[in-house]
């Protein structure tokens, strides 16, 4: 058959397929995709395998065990848990700012310097405001769903960022981590650090040596305080500097193993982070310098902006084994496609099957265009990532 004609036959299936399953997107996507259209859509976090590329940002969408068991049945591919702040044994936190309890999240349009209309979703809350008790309880939970291979649950931690003066609060890394240890049981524990959108805005984040020494110190500093193997995902923010700057925080973590590249901006004047197209036209115009990635280069996870699977693939042309979203997830009905399930059931029969500006739609024309072979019959999401920033 005509590779012509066979893309037409393909797109045809992929309109039938967006319709059927408006009423209800299959638990098992991701097979049906290999054995329908030929493409494999597994992905990589932190060193993990997940079926998809496809998960949930830190939040408020991810902070109580129902909301863990939902993006399990709806078929999330993995959940990083909101963001918990780091304390020592007598419950003392350095960054006690943060724990504050949460505003209602308000969802918002925002129009970007390039005349483009997104979708943002502000709050005025940061961390978990709950006791680590309950955390380590929800990171229990989170266990128990990712060995049962149901949804990789990811805990978040801020830990003590301390100025360029001051000395670290080990005794912080020490306590927190080993209570995530003690919860999560089987190693490797699998943490998230997250430098927020809202430290950019902080005096703390002022001074650009201040931010390169965090960087180069925490992921170490984590290790550390773990009784066993870790591995840790820095997720860094866009800091109030320039694109140079954001490329000399990627150079500074050389420490990690994993990287979320990169968190909402920040806007001064309101005071709150967001999203939108300013959002992902930075992160990918980042991305795009990035110099070839060599061995021991951190795994990248995008985020920002992700609004359709064409910018899933935009990011990982530019290194992204998967991407993590959550505005996305809280979109009038209106605007997703499907009649009926939750808002994460919604948004995935969109991000994967739309039939202009879906994944599979995406991959499909990356083939016809020659920029991406079939291996062993199949596309193979991570061959996209994979051809990112080769060396020469």
């Amino acid at each position: 058959m005509a590779p012509g004609l066979a893309h037409l036959l393909r797109r045809s299936e992929l309109e039938r397929d967006f319709e059927r399953f408006k009423r209800e997107l299959p638990r098992g996507f991701p097979d049906h995709v290999r054995e329908t259209y030929r493409i494999d859509l597994t992905a990589r976090y932190l060193g993990e395998t997940i079926p998809h590329p496809i998960g949930k940002g830190s939040g408020q969408l991810s902070l109580n065990e129902t909301q863990l068991a939902a993006d399990a049945e709806a078929g999330l591919a993995f959940v990083v848990l909101k963001t918990v702040i780091a304390q020592d044994e007598a419950g003392s936190q350095s960054m006690a700012a943060w724990a504050i309890h949460e505003t209602k999240m308000k969802l918002e349009q925002r129009r970007a310097a390039s005349g483009r209309t997104g979708w943002t979703v502000t709050w005025k809350g940061r961390g978990w405001d709950r006791t680590l008790d309950e955390y380590v309880a929800l990171v229990r939970a989170g266990r128990d769903l990712t060995r049962a291979g149901s949804l990789l649950v990811v805990p978040s931690v801020k830990y003590h960022l301390p100025r360029l003066e001051e000395p670290f609060r080990d005794a912080e890394y020490r306590y927190t981590t080993r209570r995530l240890v003690d919860g999560w049981g089987q190693p490797p524990l699998l943490v998230e650090k997250d430098f927020s959108p809202t430290l950019a805005g902080d005096s703390l984040a002022a001074d650009r040596g201040q931010i390169v020494r965090w960087l180069r110190e925490v992921p170490g500093r984590i290790r550390s305080a773990s009784p066993g193997p870790v591995r840790i995902a820095v997720k860094l923010m866009n800091a109030r500097f320039d694109d140079d700057f954001q490329l000399a925080m990627v150079d500074a973590c050389t420490g990690a193993d994993a990287l979320v590249v990169f968190n909402r901006l920040f806007d001064a004047e309101r005071g709150v982070a967001y999203g939108g197209w300013d959002l992902s036209e930075r992160n990918l115009r980042v991305l795009d310098r990035l110099p070839g990635k060599g061995p021991g280069f951190p795994g990248l996870c995008g985020t920002g902006n992700i609004r359709s699977g064409r910018l899933i693939v935009d990011y990982a042309r530019r290194g992204c084994e998967s991407v993590q979203l959550h505005t996305f997830f809280q979109l009038p009905l209106f605007e997703y496609g499907a009649t009926r399930g939750s808002r994460t059931q919604r948004a995935l029969h969109a991000l994967v099957f739309h039939p202009s500006d879906g994944l599979v739609v995406a991959m499909l024309e990356l083939e016809a265009a020659g920029e991406l072979e079939r291996r062993d019959g199949a596309l193979h999401f991570l061959d996209i990532a994979t051809g990112a920033h080769r060396p020469g």
